[in-house]
């Protein structure tokens, strides 16, 4: 798609490359945020009011983070690195409650937008490329047969 790992837009699964967790990882969110800038794309076209947002929690100590490669290391050690689970929250609540414009990303403000409190920043380049996003639009309808 929109870097090396996801040129091939066919190839959601990564059924046809090496599997590597972090890269993985990488993908999704990068399809994340180009299926939100298509969904915006769509809904500012057929003109609707609802927008699309995107809302990252950076890093939050959790549960599910126990599971990680990072969380087994010890929550203690990465705990000053990391947000509690209120903090983790505050970006999706941010975006929900405020006046954003569509296709806007909320995430930490602090320690390269992992930890702190939520703000608005930019998308990646990657994931504003128009192309890639309708073809990933296409691809994800073919998938799950909803139009």
């Amino acid at each position: 798609m929109g870097t090396a790992r996801t040129k091939d837009a066919a190839d959601l699964s990564g059924a046809h490359r090496p599997y590597k967790a972090s890269g993985a990882y990488q993908d999704s969110k990068l399809h994340l945020n180009l299926f939100s800038a298509e969904l915006q794309r769509r809904l500012t076209a057929a003109g609707r009011p609802v927008r699309s947002l995107i809302a990252h929690p950076g890093i939050a100590t959790t549960g599910l983070m126990s599971h990680s490669a990072a969380g087994k290391l010890g929550h203690a050690l990465l705990a000053r690195l990391n947000n509690d689970a209120e903090h983790g929250a505050l970006p999706t609540l941010y975006a929900a409650c405020q006046d954003l414009p569509g296709n806007s990303y909320v995430g930490p403000d602090r320690h390269g937008g992992m930890k702190s409190h939520p703000r608005v920043g930019k998308p990646s380049t990657a994931s504003l490329d128009q192309a890639t996003a309708a073809r990933l639009w296409t691809l994800t309808a073919e998938l799950t047969g909803v139009r």
